[in-house]
This record gives structure tokens, sequence and C-alpha cells, in this order.
């Protein structure tokens, strides 16, 4: 499809069916703008040539409009004389200058109408581009939304979920399995932990006994002591 295609499509606002047949929707879309904005610069530099040959056509236009304009006021001259030969010759001249005219005229109205048409054409172009660019962001976005719905709906296809929850359920049992035996343990081990704790007491007591003694011992000693210092 050439790029006048693309532009009948886009003005028939077939943007959105493009992106959807498109395999790559986001490059399909910068390649289309591309295209038009190439396809703008062509028509821009068509409208310059065209602009400068419809300008050279009305100046050869109004030249021969000129001398038509100066042989009809040599012949009135001429008249104005009495000399009926040299008018007569000189309106020899403004009829061939008109037929300049006529044939200026024509190739003017046709550049013209040309370049006119160019320029409408390269003006409904740049429209289309601006408004294409606006679009890109979204359409971009709203492709890429749509291609990840359908990745995770390809997904979500391949997933046996049954078989996925018949995988957690046995996970479950045999966390619930590792729970009751940690709790077996604790209360096994709650067991030897009271023996302990009376092993601890009398060992605390056999401790405390010792340190008695050994204030006791301590306290004999000092009260010795001070008692000989009295006496001396």
């Amino acid at each position: 499809m050439g790029v006048f295609g693309r532009l009948v499509d886009i003005l028939k606002s077939n943007v959105n069916d493009l992106i959807d047949k498109a395999e790559d929707p986001e490059k399909m879309v910068k390649q289309i703008i591309k295209d038009m904005q190439e396809e703008l610069n062509e028509n821009t530099q068509k409208y310059g040539k065209a602009k400068g040959s419809e300008n050279l056509a009305k100046k050869k236009y109004e030249a021969a409009v000129k001398v038509s304009q100066d042989w009809e006021r040599k012949a009135k001259a001429a008249l104005s004389q009495g000399n009926q030969e040299l008018a007569k010759q000189a309106l020899t001249k403004k009829v061939k200058a008109d037929e300049d005219v006529a044939s200026y005229k024509e190739m003017y109205d046709s550049i013209s109408s040309q370049t006119e048409a160019i320029g409408a054409q390269m003006e409904l172009l740049k429209n289309k581009l601006d408004e294409a660019k606006a679009k890109q962001a979204v359409l971009i976005a709203r492709s890429q939304a749509a291609e990840t719905k359908k990745d995770l709906a390809k997904s979500m296809g391949g997933i046996d979920t049954s078989s996925a929850m018949d995988k957690l359920n046995r996970m479950e049992e045999k966390v619930q399995r590792q729970e009751a035996e940690a709790d077996a343990f604790v209360e096994v081990a709650g067991g030897g932990s009271a023996e302990m704790e009376l092993r601890d007491s009398f060992q605390q007591i056999e401790t405390d006994a010792k340190v008695d003694a050994e204030l006791a011992r301590l306290m004999a000693e000092m009260g010795s002591g001070v008692s000989q210092d009295v006496q001396q």
C-alpha cells in the first residue's frame, strides 16, 4: 500500500483498523507517521516549485497585459494625429499582445489551480500528521495494554488450576504435620524440663548451705578479732 493509500485510510478514520491488523502496531504507527512526514516534506518541495512556476506565469501574464495596453495607447495617439495607418499597425501589435495575454492567463490559471490543490493537499496532510502524532502515544499504549492482556490470558489458559490447588493442599497438609510434630517435641521436652528444674532446686539448696557456712565462718573470725582489739 502506498503512502496516499495510507492517507486515504487515515482520512476514513481507519487508523485503529490498521493498528489491529498490524503484526507490530507500535512499529506500524511509527512507520505511518514517518511516511506521512516524508510525504509532507516532498509535497512542501513540490508546492515551492509550483508556487515559483505560478509566480513566473503571473509575471508573464501581467507583462503581456502591459504590452497590450501600451499598443492601445499608441493606437489612440496615432488616431489623435489622424494617422489611421499607424493606428492599424499599433492595433495589429495589440491583437498579438492580446493573444499572449489570453495564453498566459490560461497558463497562469492552470498553474494556480494546481498550486492551490497541492497546497490544500499539503495542509490536509499536515493536519493529519499532527493528529497522528497526537494519537501515537495513546494508540501505542492501547496496543501494549492489549498485548499484555492477551499474554496474561494465554498464561492463565496454560495453567491447570485444579492441579495447582491440589499441590497447595498437599503442601498445607505437610505443614500441618510439621506443626503437629513440633508440638509433640515440645510436650516431650516439657517433662525433661521439670526434672531439670528439680535438680536445679536441690543444687541451689546445696549452694545456699555452703554460702551460709562461709558466712558463719567469716563472722566468727571477725567477731574474734574485734574482741581481742577491745581487750587491748
